[in-house]
């Protein structure tokens, strides 16, 4: 399970064997979310909605880098 990044509470990951389309989990306490990465659409989350505006500001700046990290890792 490579983790992308953790900051603020929140820790960014996808699973080794995961399939497309490109897309992150992040985990805070004991809150869970599911997040495409092209169009930062939220497929599932269980974050309060404080939280879940915090993790979308989060994944807004470090989306490119993500997208680059599930293609080198997906893509070998």
């Amino acid at each position: 399970m490579p983790t992308l990044l953790i900051l603020n509470g929140f820790k960014f990951f996808f699973y080794a064997n995961e399939h497309p389309p490109p897309h992150v989990h992040i985990m805070k306490g004991g809150g869970w979310a599911k997040v495409e990465l092209s169009g930062l659409q939220v497929v599932y989350s269980s974050l309060k909605p404080q939280e879940e505006k915090a993790m979308l500001k989060i994944l807004a700046e470090y989306k490119n880098q993500f997208l680059e990290q599930w293609n080198e890792w997906h893509c070998r």
